[in-house]
């Protein structure tokens, strides 16, 4: 499983699992957000690595550079497009019951 599908499988996970996702949410207080996102999210059974996880958000902000623009580098840096835990949290704290 990739780290995009890792991800849509937590969110699912959190949609039905309040606790889960106030755990996951309280990351975001911690003095180490992405250890702690991994981990619960390992103790969740879907495992995910830290380095894992920012590569996923750089590789995937890289790919939209590219297909946008010709991929020029004076394209503007679109604020948390590359931080795939920051688009994760902003999505998880939307999800209403």
């Amino acid at each position: 499983m990739d780290v995009g599908e890792v991800l849509e499988e937590l969110k699912k996970k959190a949609m039905a699992d309040d606790d889960l996702r106030a755990r996951l949410i309280e990351t975001r207080k911690s003095a180490t957000p992405i250890a702690d996102f991994c981990r619960i999210s390992t103790e969740a059974g879907l495992t995910l690595y830290k380095m894992d996880l920012i590569e996923f958000g750089e590789a995937s902000y890289a790919a939209m550079r590219r297909s946008t623009n010709g991929g020029g580098e004076n394209a503007p840096l679109l604020q948390w497009e590359d931080d795939a835990y920051e688009m994760f949290m902003m999505e998880l704290e939307n999800i209403k019951n």
